[in-house]
């Protein structure tokens, strides 16, 4: 049984980190698997003991320059920054996080504006945070991000540069008028002063971090003009410029209304029945085991367990199932989904933070952390550029002048370098589309962890698929009850005695089977399972063991009697299961599973989404195996697979095809996923260790979603690509242009900005389904 322990770590402040220290803790001897959870700085290993020495893996952390911190006196906080709209701004905040004291560890998202701190309560408070904030020229708030917008004409900023735009029209007017200069040089500089006043505010912020940023380069750029008698200029530079910010802030903050709509639809408030009474109570109020009341046309505020009432319930918001499913007592129900007709009492089985909703939405506003190739390219890129672009336009505004060159001239040329070569364009190429494309995974209920497993997704060439309950349903059925040496209704009540302790499927069946028929099912005691052969345990005094013909093999009975007979099963395509003791067979259990509706199209989508072989993987034996196989229409098959087998299977096909994914349960085969390129889980929801496995989750146990995962990553990695490319064309056209003086500031800037607001509104394609 695995087991997970935790340690938190100080000074985790990027995805690098994270693989750095995941790479070294998995190196540790009993560790089984490492995750570092970026935004709260914990690190949780997964051992296959409860003995593993965590000083030996405090200590690997510390090697790498961390610190292992005390989880007491340790607290948590979420700020929500208004005003982050580019990578800039995320480096001012960077380096104000830098510069307090108590502050353990941080992570900014930018696309959902979010800023996840640890610190340390006696030296700073939340307070403190959101002032060092506000010191930027931001705002931050500790409250989840708002459901709503507020309307454009609202905004303050907005405001501002709706009079900028009309005092430079003002300005130009009065200059056609004939009027004085210092009257449209008036006019100018008061649009100048308005529509600069955000600008100025995280320019200096800038400064003040020692960090020149775009807004820097506006200021400068202003300056530079105004100090060139081109007021004119100079405003149009701070209209075009803050127009441009606004509507960067408004296409950057349509893929952060995705997300606000995953988020709305969960209901604010619950009808509980507590001590015989009813009441309405917000749903953060609500506890695990209440009970809540939905009446039909509601929707279910939480997850929880139905104990009274029948219904039908549309769950497409978290599964993406477009046929409402029947409910009735013992079934599982879940958050934002929809109660069409009977009245549900529902117990409450999750916290409203801890629903499977809201773990897909976290897995969303997570998805930017983990960064695709492309994203750690435009990063690096962009950190070199930058300065170097800065150095340039110094370099072209001044070296000139040793050369007897007229100082005006070349100076003004500087400024337009200045202007066209700095541009969010590049950073914002690749989050927006990562977050654009999550987003729409997540309304067809697939869950996708970050840009990173999207990239790796569009470059699979082969998928494995684990049989029971991926490939088919995954709810056996008991076929035939063989004897050959006990009474079938005692051979079928010491089977569901040993597998009533089993976690199998298969086990399943039989207990079910028993029952069905009335049969009592004895106690059991010192039962153990033997990995990927079967079951053994007392049944009334006697050993009695259960499981495949390989377990009887190993434990050298003979099974001569049985050969024919289980013979016979498996070519029909059943799973033969043998019962037993130590010396003698006492017969066979013939148990069957139903291929999924959707599988054999499923195959066939993925071979049209470029896949070049569909694998399947099995504990079965070859005749089940083999008859499964030729239903779905797998390209190869491999049966008879112990778990340890599956991860070497995975190795082989990785080696023979290159990137491959693995496609189960999340449980079973959790080390098979964790080899695999990309791990996919099926019927993630409700299911909180298969969303963590899984790179991939289906929230629902639907094959035919796969395909579409794997061509909304294709489109996507095209999407980024393209991005980046018209990024980069765009910059080696101007600043040359720039350079030899064929552009000027304002054009420049135009095309710049421009250039820029197509960039997103290409990633925010991927919105569309």
């Amino acid at each position: 049984m695995a087991n997970d322990k935790s340690l938190r770590i100080k000074g985790i402040h990027c995805a690098d980190c994270v693989v750095q220290i995941e790479g070294a803790v998995n190196k540790v001897e009993g560790v089984r698997s490492a995750k570092v959870y970026l935004g709260s700085s914990i690190l949780t290993v997964t051992s296959e003991t409860d003995d593993l020495d965590m000083n030996a893996v405090a200590e690997k952390v510390r090697k790498l320059g961390y610190d292992v911190v005390d989880e007491e006196g340790i607290g948590e906080v979420t700020l929500y920054v208004e005003g982050m709209d580019c990578a800039d701004e995320v480096e001012i905040i960077d380096k104000k996080m830098k510069s307090l004291g108590g502050v353990h560890s941080y992570q900014v998202n930018l696309v959902n504006e979010r800023l996840d701190v640890v610190y340390e309560p006696s030296v700073i408070s939340p307070q403190d945070i959101v002032k060092a904030v506000a010191e930027t020229g931001m705002k931050a708030r500790i409250e989840r991000v708002k459901t709503e917008t507020s309307p454009w004409w609202q905004e303050r900023r907005n405001i501002l540069l709706f009079v900028s735009g009309l005092l430079t029209l003002l300005g130009f007017i009065l200059g056609w008028l004939g009027l004085p200069h210092w009257a449209d040089r008036i006019a100018f500089g008061v649009a100048i002063a308005v529509g600069g006043y955000y600008p100025a505010r995280m320019g200096l912020a800038g400064l003040r971090s020692l960090k020149l940023n775009l807004y820097t380069l506006l200021i400068a750029a202003a300056l530079g003009a105004i100090a060139l008698d081109l007021w004119h200029e100079a405003a149009l530079l701070v209209v075009i410029f803050s127009l441009s910010s606004v509507l960067e802030s408004y296409a950057v903050d349509k893929a952060r209304g995705s997300l606000r709509v995953l988020m709305a639809l969960v209901p604010r408030e619950a009808l509980v029945k507590r001590n015989g009474e009813e009441g309405i109570l917000p749903v953060e109020e609500v506890r695990v085991g209440d009970v809540i009341i939905v009446r039909p046309g509601e929707k279910i505020p939480l997850d929880g367990v139905v104990m009274a009432g029948t219904s039908s319930v549309d769950q497409s918001p978290v599964t993406g199932e477009s046929m409402p499913v029947g409910k009735s007592e013992g079934d599982e129900v879940f958050a934002a989904t929809i109660n069409q007709r009977g009245s549900l009492d529902v117990r409450v089985t999750k916290l409203s933070k801890d629903t499977t909703l809201a773990k897909v939405i976290h897995s969303v506003e997570e998805a930017e952390a983990k960064k695709s190739s492309y994203q750690h390219f435009a990063e690096s890129f962009s950190r070199y550029y930058t300065p170097a672009m800065f150095r340039l336009a110094f370099l072209t505004a001044f070296i000139p002048l040793a050369f007897g060159q007229p100082f005006a001239p070349w100076f003004y040329r500087g400024l337009v370098v200045l202007v066209v070569s700095c541009s969010c364009g590049l950073a914002l190429s690749v989050p927006v589309s990562v977050v654009a494309a999550v987003t729409n995974a997540a309304r067809k209920g697939i869950l996708i962890k970050g840009g990173a497993y999207l990239e790796a997704a569009a470059g699979l060439r082969a998928v494995l698929l684990d049989k029971t309950g991926t490939l088919t349903i995954g709810r056996p059925q008991v076929t035939d009850v063989v004897r050959l040496n006990s009474a079938r209704g005692d051979l079928l009540s010491l089977a569901a005695a040993v597998e009533s302790r089993s976690e199998h499927p298969l086990a399943d069946a039989i207990v079910r089977k028993a029952r069905e028929e009335g049969l009592s099912i004895p106690e059991v005691a010192e039962f153990e399972s033997i990995t990927g052969l079967g079951a053994r345990a007392k049944v009334n005094g006697d050993v009695c063991y259960i499981g495949s013909g390989r377990l009887f093999q190993e434990l050298s009975v003979p099974l001569a009697d049985a050969e024919k007979e289980i013979s016979v099963l498996e070519n029909e395509g059943k799973t033969a299961i043998v019962v037993g003791n130590e010396r003698e067979i006492w017969g066979v259990i013939a148990v069957a599973d139903q291929l999924r509706p959707e599988a054999a199209e499923a195959v066939k989508g993925l071979r049209k989404s470029g896949i070049k072989s569909v694998v399947m993987l099995t504990g079965d034996n070859e005749g089940t195996a083999r008859a499964i196989a030729q239903q779905a229409g797998v390209d190869e098959y491999r049966a008879q697979l112990l778990p340890e087998d599956k991860v070497e299977a995975v190795k082989q096909f990785k080696l023979k095809y290159g990137k491959v994914a693995m496609v189960g349960d999340g449980v079973n085969d959790a080390p098979a996923m964790a080899t695999a390129d990309v791990g996919i889980a099926m019927g993630a929801a409700g299911t909180d260790v298969a969303i963590e496995t899984g790179d991939l989750a289906l929230m629902s146990d639907d094959l035919s979603k796969i395909p579409y995962a794997l061509q909304l990553s294709q489109r996507s990695v095209s999407n980024i690509k393209q991005n980046i490319a018209a990024a980069m064309v765009i910059v080696a056209f101007l600043v040359p242009a720039a350079l030899v003086g064929w552009v000027d500031l304002v054009p420049g800037l135009l095309i710049n900005e421009a250039s820029m607001l197509v960039v997103i509104a290409n990633g925010l394609r991927l919105l569309r389904g």
